[in-house]
């Protein structure tokens, strides 16, 4: 019975998710929308999260096979990065480091071959059978790197003994670089706390309230239109303060707490065009339009619903842009 259940309300949620996905892809029509979120990863997900349950109801021939579907399941938890920011934080931070943890991977690789070779020549001729070739040693280099030391195969000749012993060593050491490069964008993450450049004594700080039809909800923070000269420094979330990392998704009833210097006084200017027919902007995407860089598009009405754009987001025609402007007086760069 909790099986059933459970599988009527991913049912549910996956009917929904089609009949919304014109929203989520808003630059598309609602067909296409829906046939783009189908195809999608997490559509797919989605499908098999319910799929393999109902599927012998209806072919009871091929039952356990279906069943062997179930495993699929498991890929939701891949869901569990859009629910909790937690988990942004973590694969943010896999993210901006993974040039070095790509190159600490190689090197490990590097010495385990080397490794591997030179023991070969120093043991083929004492353990022909445990070190029968050039590559053979590579068990042997894994489990010593590693730190693991199963001891089914190790060296007997002194040669050998003495390059264990070394390989031991620059395995603590290559184990050890991963791991400082994660702890070190860890640190990073949780130090974002000062913005930018400035200091507590020379910046103010301003608070926008997201309201329940703020066109920032659903976005990510580096994705929000914030004006050239404000910093988020914290997000508040009911009782929880969060640092305000690039992944982190904005939700109704978040406070934004924005820095910026004291000595740049911020003006803006929010307007609404539509786009009525003839425009320029009509048939063009968001990061084709000549706009002042000052300018920020941050949402689109479109038949009575809201857009959150984007830069490929296609501009029709009736469409209702708003577009928020900022003006610097007292620039600290410009000398205004």
């Amino acid at each position: 019975m909790l099986e059933l259940a459970t599988n009527l309300i991913f049912l549910a949620e996956y009917v929904l998710r089609i009949f919304t996905a014109d929203y989520l892809y808003g630059e598309l029509g609602a067909a296409k929308a829906r046939i783009k979120f189908i195809f999608s990863f997490y559509g797919i997900i989605d499908l098999f999260t319910f799929l393999p349950y109902f599927l012998p109801f209806f072919f009871p021939i091929g039952a356990v096979a279906f069943r062997m579907l179930r495993v699929v399941r498991i890929f939701r938890l891949f869901r569990i990065n859009a629910r909790y920011d937690a988990f942004h934080v973590i694969t943010g931070v896999l993210r901006e480091k993974k040039n070095q943890l790509f190159s600490s991977i190689f090197l490990v690789i590097m010495l385990m071959l080397a490794s591997s070779l030179c023991m070969y020549s120093l043991e083929h001729e004492a353990q022909p059978e445990a070190f029968s070739n050039a590559f053979s040693g590579i068990w042997w280099s894994v489990s010593t790197l590693l730190t693991v030391g199963y001891g089914d195969i190790y060296p007997v000749t002194v040669g050998g003994k003495l390059m264990a012993i070394v390989i031991a060593f620059l395995g603590v050491g290559m184990v050890a670089i991963p791991t400082g490069i994660i702890s070190a964008g860890f640190v990073e993450h949780y130090t974002r706390m000062k913005v930018g450049s400035y200091t507590r004594h020379d910046a103010d700080f301003i608070t926008l309230d997201i309201s329940l039809e703020h066109s920032f909800i659903g976005k990510r923070l580096d994705e929000a239109p914030l004006p050239l000269g404000l910093y988020p420094a914290v997000v508040m979330r009911g009782e929880d303060v969060l640092i305000p990392y690039s992944g982190l998704t904005l939700r109704s009833g978040d406070s934004l707490l924005l820095a910026t210097t004291s000595n740049c006084r911020l003006e803006a200017r929010i307007e609404e065009v539509t786009l009525e027919s003839g425009h320029e902007w009509i048939g063009r995407r968001i990061k084709e339009l000549d706009i002042s860089r000052q300018t920020f598009i941050v949402m689109v009405k479109r038949r009575g619903r809201r857009v959150a754009p984007n830069g490929s987001t296609l501009l029709k025609e009736n469409d209702v842009v708003l577009t928020f402007s900022r003006i610097a007086l007292n620039s600290l760069h410009n000398g205004a």
